[in-house]
């Protein structure tokens, strides 16, 4: 099949273009290059450099090109910066997703896969949090993913735009051959900041440590980046054979502490972090652990690389490999 892959060149959409690579499907990667690598696009997938916010290089794109389906990465997500400037959110994120809905719609594709977000549950009423769990996101990066997906329920009602959204919960790790690894600018996410502040010396912070928790910090489902990738090939597998709209949390169901993370880089580096303590990033939710039950049985799902160790163990190799390669 011909597959567009938009944010193809960011580190969950590098994976996923290898991935497809690997079935053989024709891949074309669009990515503004805002945050993604050129060099981390496989040489076998094309690449096209733009924006999904530009309507007219949308149209020109969709007028020389045909796609079966298309796999929807670009966007931005750092929750804390979506508390600072929710304009740059729902402008890329949910309208930027609108202009490509309507090019889906326009050409009549096949299926669209999206990259939403355990953000949309907010702070959870029951853990594990399973797909019919209220949405009530507590950042506007929660919520302009959630606007897709009420956006895309339409477009299927209306279209017949046949669609699975993807709610990620943590996604982390690197590919155990160190090809591709977790390297976003600025960097948010726990395992790659902690593994930075071993590698430079410097000091790690950890925000907040008076949740409601047994070691009074934020409570984690990690997904391996590799088994996340999986699941949209799943995904891709089911809409194959029905169509409609389906929703499905990727992720193992159970959680880890910011502090059982931290000291799981410690065993795995063999290195003592100097940790300091900060106030709580406006809009973290207390404790998202995926229900994986749905994905499990109804795709097939089994995550294979995402316990902890493994996770840390192969983005603590990319990364030592990045600094030897400097």
């Amino acid at each position: 099949m011909k597959i567009l892959v938009t944010g193809g060149a960011g580190y969950i959409g590098s994976f996923m273009v290898k991935r497809l690579l690997k079935d053989k499907h024709e891949v074309t990667v669009l990515d503004s290059l805002e945050k993604g690598y050129r060099d981390k696009v496989d040489s076998q997938a094309k690449l096209v450099e733009g924006n999904i916010l530009d309507e007219s290089f949308l149209s020109d794109l969709f007028q020389k090109e045909t796609f079966d389906g298309i796999i929807h990465f670009a966007g931005y997500i750092s929750m804390g910066e979506s508390m600072e400037v929710p304009g740059k959110y729902f402008q890329n994120n949910s309208f930027g997703s609108l202009r490509l809905l309507e090019h889906a719609a326009k050409n009549k594709i096949r299926f669209f896969i999206f990259s939403s977000t355990a953000g949309v549950y907010g702070n959870p009423v029951k853990v594990p949090i399973d797909e019919d769990h209220p949405k009530n996101p507590t950042n506007p990066y929660g919520m302009s993913k959630l606007m897709v997906e009420q956006m895309l329920a339409w477009y299927q009602k209306t279209f017949g735009l046949s669609f699975a959204s993807l709610r990620y919960f943590n996604a982390a790790g690197a590919a155990p051959d160190v090809s591709l690894g977790e390297n976003h600018n600025p960097e948010t996410h726990i395992i790659p900041n902690a593994i930075r502040a071993v590698l430079s010396g410097s000091n790690f912070n950890l925000f907040g440590q008076d949740y409601k928790t047994a070691d009074g910090t934020c409570i984690r489902d990690y997904i391996h980046v590799i088994d996340l990738v999986e699941a949209h090939a799943l995904a891709m597998e089911k809409l194959q054979k029905e169509s409609g709209g389906y929703y499905y949390n990727v992720g193992t169901g159970k959680g880890y502490s910011n502090k059982e993370v931290l000291s799981m880089v410690e065993k795995v580096t063999g290195r003592k972090l100097n940790i300091e303590m900060k106030a709580r990033r406006p809009g973290d939710a207390e404790s998202l652990i995926a229900d994986p039950t749905k994905i499990m049985k109804e795709l097939g799902f089994s995550p294979a690389y995402s316990d902890l160790e493994t996770i840390v163990k192969t983005a603590w190799e990319w990364h030592k490999n990045q600094v030897d390669e400097k």
